[in-house]
């Protein structure tokens, strides 16, 4: 094997880690939120939290899933040719 497909490796496993850390720790957290918002007693507030854990829940796990792809495509996409 070459050194520049040892390195290729070596990004690939790092970036598989980064996103299961990045999606793992998303998870919990949410699961943590849903938790603490099942036991609020005020409804409206409950209803509320629930909307925005949906949200900002979606958006965060969104977000780990566009940080993965990017990574992925900067250290395995092509180089396209330069535009004249």
């Amino acid at each position: 094997m070459e050194e520049a497909d040892l390195k290729r490796w070596a990004a690939l496993i790092i970036v598989a880690a980064i996103a299961v850390a990045l999606t793992l720790g998303s998870v919990i957290v949410l699961v943590g939120a849903t938790i603490s918002i099942s036991q609020m007693t005020n409804p409206a507030m409950r209803a509320l939290a629930t909307v925005a854990e949906l949200l900002v829940g979606m958006l965060w796990l969104l977000g780990t899933i566009y940080i993965a792809t990017h990574l992925a495509v900067l250290i395995f996409g092509k180089a396209s040719a330069p535009r004249r």
